[in-house]
């Protein structure tokens, strides 16, 4: 039966966006290890405070749940950059310097929302083309509220990705982010799905039916495309995940 100290430990992670292996890998110890805290066992003296120095928390809130988690008014950047930032709705642009110095961190004025940093990957969808494209959102995270990506789905199988094309206009437009769960990778009929075929990703409205998948467009100019699922390119033809949410910057 999971403790309020266990709680604490699991809900702090939570809030890092990190797996139970990523958690463990960070403090040092095994995976076992990390389910026991979360379980409830209580770590030795030198184990407790390395888990809350990983976690970024107040050991004496970690422990004994008294106190803030977090500094109510202020985070460092390793904590910010680990996927906890202010989001007064559902999402926020964080953007690290690039000649930022580690010991010299940044303060960045904060609430005490959980909040998960989502990556953008490096593919950037085309909605149009379908071809790859790098951007310049590389190595920039984009800020969410974990009851919010919950909601969606498994906030930590989320990645964010910027459309090209307009063949999903006017619901998706040229430049916009689309979220995307991996974890949702059975097609639903008449949801959008990041789908791969061979060496190309659409963001498409996606259709089963017997030995193929219809993948459609918003856009009447784009005629629907069929794939056969069961010809030579059923091995190229992946379901990446579900679009869950569509972020947009006003011109």
């Amino acid at each position: 039966m999971q403790t309020l100290f266990g709680e604490r430990v699991r809900k702090a992670r939570e809030v890092l966006g990190l797996s139970q292996q990523e958690f463990a890998s960070k403090v040092g110890v095994s995976v076992t290890t990390i389910q026991n805290y979360e379980g409830g066992k209580l770590p030795k003296g030198e184990h407790a405070i390395s888990l809350a120095k990983c976690l970024g928390c107040s050991i004496d809130w970690l422990l004994t749940g008294a106190g803030e988690a977090f500094d109510p008014s202020k985070i460092s950047l390793d904590l910010a950059r680990a996927g906890t930032l202010r989001a007064g709705d559902p999402l926020a642009k964080v953007v690290v310097a690039s000649d930022q110095q580690e010991d010299n961190p940044v303060i960045i004025e904060c609430d005490t929302s959980e909040i998960v940093m989502v990556p953008m990957v490096e593919a950037r969808l085309s909605a149009g083309s379908g071809s790859f494209e790098t951007g310049g959102d590389l190595g920039r995270h984009y800020a969410f509220r974990l009851d919010f990506l919950r909601r969606k789905g498994i906030p930590s199988k989320m990645v964010l990705m910027r459309v090209a094309g307009d063949s999903m206009d006017p619901e998706i437009k040229d430049g916009d982010v689309v979220l995307i769960d991996q974890n949702q990778a059975t097609p639903i009929p008449g949801k959008l799905y990041a789908v791969g075929v061979e060496d190309m990703v659409y963001i498409k409205e996606v259709n089963a039916e017997p030995g193929k998948l219809v993948l459609s467009s918003y856009n009447k100019a784009y005629p629907a495309l069929e794939v056969d699922a069961r010809g030579d390119l059923k091995d190229g033809i992946r379901i990446i995940g579900r679009a869950v949410w569509v972020g947009r910057e006003l011109k």
